[in-house]
């Protein structure tokens, strides 16, 4: 079974929800400003390992875009190509294909059948 790890907070403004996630519950922020991203720690990690704490996950956040207006779950997958291929012949739609997160792995967007921006991860072989 594929397992949710990651959630993205898209943003108007980056710094003022930053700044919100921060006071309100206490997460760590952690800018990436070369890849216009927000690394976003809601619960302890351990590097190359991820939350220490079974349920708990982390998340990112970015620049609301014209094709992902929302707040985004990602789920794990074995192999991204042949997931958007599942996902398209059940109803789904590719919204960005798969590709390369500075070498941390891989990712994609897709629209589920009801019309939903999800995404994919592909830990690298």
């Amino acid at each position: 079974m594929d397992k949710v790890v990651h959630f993205e907070i898209t943003t108007a403004d980056q710094k003022r929800a930053e700044d919100f996630y921060s006071k309100v519950f206490g997460w760590k922020i952690s800018p990436m400003p070369e890849m216009s991203y927000t690394m976003l720690e809601t619960t302890e990690t351990e590097p190359k390992v991820g939350p220490t704490k079974p349920g708990a996950i982390n998340g990112g956040m970015m620049k609301r875009t014209d094709d992902i207006k929302n707040p985004v779950i990602t789920i794990q997958v074995d192999d991204i190509e042949a997931s958007l291929k599942t996902i398209e012949q059940n109803g789904g739609k590719t919204l960005k294909p798969k590709q390369d997160v500075g070498g941390m792995g891989f990712s994609a967007y897709f629209i589920d059948s009801e019309g939903n921006v999800m995404g994919l991860w592909q830990m690298p072989k």
